[in-house]
């Protein structure tokens, strides 16, 4: 599958690293360019912007805040700029529900996907593949980044569930 992260601290940088292992194609971004440059010499493709790493199937974000989830989905060449129409955006911060929503509607309004998708976990466990993922979102959207899901989780809780 050919994907973006965006947000490359440690919970971002290592989900990036274990979808790089499970054989995706990934491209990678993050403010601070310097944390792109492990990955970068792991296979990734680095990103000159979030619109650039969501050009794929996927966009993974993992960010601190909803200010800084807001700040690159959607603002100027933001992810929602840059991702494909029935691409998929699949959210692993920790972002309040309002945010969840505008975030899904965005998305919808582009003809986009949208998967809330916090995860539980320390790096750790994000290195070894075992976050908790829990799901929100259409249950075809879900399915559809399943493989995304599962390389970053062992367990991966999914609910269909329209967001907004």
């Amino acid at each position: 599958m050919n994907l973006g992260v965006v947000g490359l601290g440690p919970m971002g940088a290592a989900m990036a690293r274990r979808l790089l292992q499970a054989g995706h194609e990934v491209s990678v971004f993050n403010r601070t360019a310097a944390r792109a440059e492990p990955l970068v010499q792991a296979g990734a493709r680095r990103a000159a912007s979030p619109a650039d790493a969501a050009s794929g199937e996927v966009v993974l974000t993992s960010l601190a805040d909803d200010a800084a989830v807001e700040s690159l989905v959607l603002g100027e060449r933001g992810v929602a700029a840059g991702l494909p129409p029935d691409a998929v955006h699949l959210s692993a911060s920790t972002i309040s529900i309002a945010l969840a929503d505008r975030l899904a509607e965005a998305h919808r309004a582009r003809g986009q996907g949208y998967v809330a998708a916090p995860v539980l976990g320390r790096p750790p466990a994000a290195e070894a593949g075992q976050l908790f993922v829990m799901a929100a979102g259409e249950a075809a959207t879900i399915e559809r980044v399943r493989p995304v899901l599962e390389a970053i989780g062992q367990r991966v809780f999914g609910r269909a569930r329209r967001i907004s």
